[in-house]
């Protein structure tokens, strides 16, 4: 203020001097003074206030320098009182005081807490505000102990108008435009499904769960690779995930919150000021964050200590899956499975893929539309035997090696056509009898589909939504296979995801769980099997088809499942294998080959799937539980594991153990056939489906 007064002051003084000068400058000063009009007296003014606001300023500094010499008399007094106290409770306390010696300057979150560098200020802190130190006896503690009481419980009741869904989603990014018009288009099909899923729940209670769902790729600090892209025919297979994952919590009643930017985060979660050292503001006011990688990692930097308070409540959409070796963070860097992702040390099932192909983690899903009877019937009618349409809108696609062989072998049956984008002429390598669309609406790519009879892959891109779109509207889809399959350990693409999954072919998914007559997977290399695949499938007739799982209903009733059933910050189930064994609720089935849990022993409380479903399994030397599994038709449960994870599970399989060991490895339990040792997993992060090597038989749930 004071400066503010003297510049005033100076510009007043300039202004006289002007007064006296030529005509020009009389012109010019007159402008100036318009903007400080100079009544009578003013510099007097000007002068008196610049005083009294230096003398207020000399009394602060007095005030502030007698209240530093009360506080180190205080101080003094309290110095007992504010040593780190050698509690057995809090054994980090003392080392967390000289680290906050140190360094309590490095972020100004602390001095937002009320650090001003006495050692009461850091004892305060590391008490109230972090929880290393005891609570010092002489402060008040209601004021530290006083929870806000958790809100009543209100009941979840479905949705059906979705118009302020599209307000909450915002706007201003072409991903967010893409994404409400998707949801604007389902609208109907969300209704119908919820009022399906109402009948089928009857008068189960849900709770309402405020719910924030933090879209970290669409942030600007991410990059927001996506939002250019999306109307030059970029992957929209994110968006279309994020849309119905969107739709699908909204539908289902819970409260929403929907944040595209760090501020919105960091606002929505009450992040201090400062570099994201401190703990929260407030307690989290949601009960679940749903976000992806990018979201997770921007969490962790601006959470502080409440990111491991909090994740627990955190879901991540991760496309491709996250393996347990990867995840845990000490046995990824010991054994060599650290990659830029994974290492999280959450439980797997908090990973959300796009496709059931990892059952450690849970299956979230997307929808594709669904046909009434007429509209099939309408399809079944207007189909063109002979008409093909390839997958991909990036032009990059085309540049496949070798693509000419199969392409004119195609080209000799039937007619091709493409919705690759350009901008202003036809891309040079989609070829000359390829009827280009370019990148189309999806109501009108949807038309296309409608007509169409195949829909053929390159090999890229892997596991979108297209191909089930395709097979929905009455398409063949067919793909190729891939020998030797692909993985992180011979392919650019997975080279750094978090999984070992070896993918067989453009859409395992497709492939093993469609399959013909819809899904055709064959060797392109081969033209005698692509030609002969071809020529069967002009002669085959198919139904639309929609598996259940990706209607809109399906996926209302797999996230209502999660939201009900999945809760991982809870104590986990049953104790690993050094706590003292219950007696066995397993019984070897007649036939001798498996155990299942005895109809007599009570289910284990609170387990979801529940118990009585489980059915274990020793795996054939060199085989993945997420495989022996399959091979019975069933599905690897890993919430089962600490169930088996027993000598009790191996004796009533007469697995003959003449030692065993508890030790982490994402393989065990499991039997090692010479030297006939028995394993058992120590570390409960570790329990994985995947994973297999051909020293070790897996004991399987």
């Amino acid at each position: 203020m004071s400066e503010v007064l003297e510049l005033m002051a100076k510009r007043m003084d300039a202004l006289a001097r002007l007064e006296n000068g030529s005509e020009p400058h009389r012109a010019a000063g007159r402008l100036a003074a318009d903007r400080f009009p100079p009544g009578a007296g003013l510099m007097e003014r000007i002068q008196a206030i610049a005083q009294n606001v230096s003398d207020i300023a000399t009394k602060v500094d007095q005030i502030l320098r007698h209240s530093l010499v009360l506080h180190s008399k205080v101080s003094e007094g309290r110095r007992d009182q504010c040593e780190a106290p050698s509690d057995p409770k809090f054994p980090d306390c003392s080392g967390k005081v000289e680290w906050m010696r140190a360094r309590w300057t490095s972020d100004p979150c602390y001095a937002f807490f009320g650090v001003d560098g006495t050692e009461c200020s850091f004892l305060i802190y590391l008490s109230e505000v972090e929880w290393f130190c005891p609570p010092l006896p002489w402060r008040n503690q209601t004021t530290a102990q006083m929870a806000p009481k958790p809100l009543p419980k209100v009941q979840a009741v479905f949705r059906s108008n979705l118009s302020h869904l599209l307000e909450l989603m915002g706007s201003g990014k072409e991903s967010l435009i893409f994404m409400k018009k998707r949801t604007k288009r389902l609208t109907a099909q969300w209704a119908l499904a919820a009022q399906r899923l109402a009948r089928k729940l009857g008068s189960v209670w849900r709770d309402q769960k405020q719910i924030l769902v933090h879209i970290g790729f669409l942030t600007e600090e991410s990059g927001d690779v996506f939002s250019p892209r999306v109307l030059k025919g970029g992957p929209l297979g994110e968006m279309v995930q994020w849309a119905d994952i969107l739709a699908t919590l909204y539908v289902l009643g819970h409260g929403l919150r929907i944040t595209v930017s760090l501020k919105e985060l960091q606002s929505n979660l009450g992040v201090p000021p400062g570099r994201g050292n401190c703990p929260l503001t407030m307690p989290l006011p949601f009960d679940l964050i749903y976000t992806d990688y990018h979201g997770l990692q921007q969490m962790k930097q601006h959470m502080g200590l409440s990111f491991k308070k909090y994740r627990c409540r955190i879901r991540v959409i991760d496309t491709f899956g996250t393996e347990p070796a990867y995840n845990h963070e000490e046995y990824a860097t010991l054994h060599g499975y650290r990659t830029n992702w994974g290492y999280w040390n959450l439980n797997p099932k908090q990973f959300m893929t796009m496709f059931p192909h990892t059952p450690d983690n849970s299956f979230m899903g997307f929808v594709s539309e669904e046909l009434n009877e007429t509209e099939k019937q309408l399809i079944k009618g207007s189909k063109a035997s002979n008409m093909a349409v390839v997958y991909g809108k990036e032009a990059s696609i085309w540049k496949l090696q070798g693509k000419e062989k199969f392409l004119g072998i195609l080209n000799k049956y039937m007619e091709i056509h493409g919705t690759v984008y350009y901008e202003s002429q036809r891309p040079p390598e989609v070829p000359a009898f390829v009827k280009n669309h370019g990148l189309l609406p999806q109501p009108e790519f949807q038309q296309l589909l409608r007509k169409a009879k195949l829909f053929i892959g390159f090999g890229f891109p892997y596991e979108g939504p297209a191909p089930l779109e395709a097979i929905a509207n009455g398409c063949v889809f067919l793909q190729s296979r891939f020998s030797p399959p692909h993985s992180s350990l011979n392919h650019e693409f997975f080279r750094g995801k978090p999984t070992s999954r070896e993918v067989f072919s453009q859409h395992p998914y497709a492939e093993n769980f469609i399959g013909k007559p819809h899904v055709w997977t064959v060797d392109y290399n081969n033209s005698e099997e692509f030609e002969a695949a071809i020529k069967a499938i002009m002669r085959t007739q198919v139904d639309p088809y929609l598996p259940y799982e990706y209607t809109c209903e399906g996926m209302l009733q797999r996230i209502h499942a999660y939201i009900q059933h999945q809760d991982f910050c809870a104590a986990s189930g049953p104790a690993p294998a050094a706590a003292p064994a219950p007696p066995s609720p397993f019984v070897l089935a007649p036939n001798a080959t498996h155990l299942e849990w005895a109809q007599n022993a009570s289910s284990a409380p609170g387990a979801w799937p529940p118990t009585h479903s489980l059915r274990a399994w020793l795996a054939a030397a060199g085989r993945a539980c997420t495989d022996a599994c399959l091979d019975h038709g069933l599905i690897c449960e890993p919430s089962f594991f600490p169930f088996l994870n027993s000598q009790d599970a191996f004796q009533k399989l007469q697995v003959p153990c003449d030692s065993t060991e508890s030790e982490m490895n994402h393989l065990y339990p499991a039997f090692a056939q010479p030297g006939r040792e028995c394993f058992l997993q120590k570390e409960p992060l570790l329990f994985s489906c995947a994973g297999s090597s051909t020293k070790y038989h897996r004991l399987c749930p």
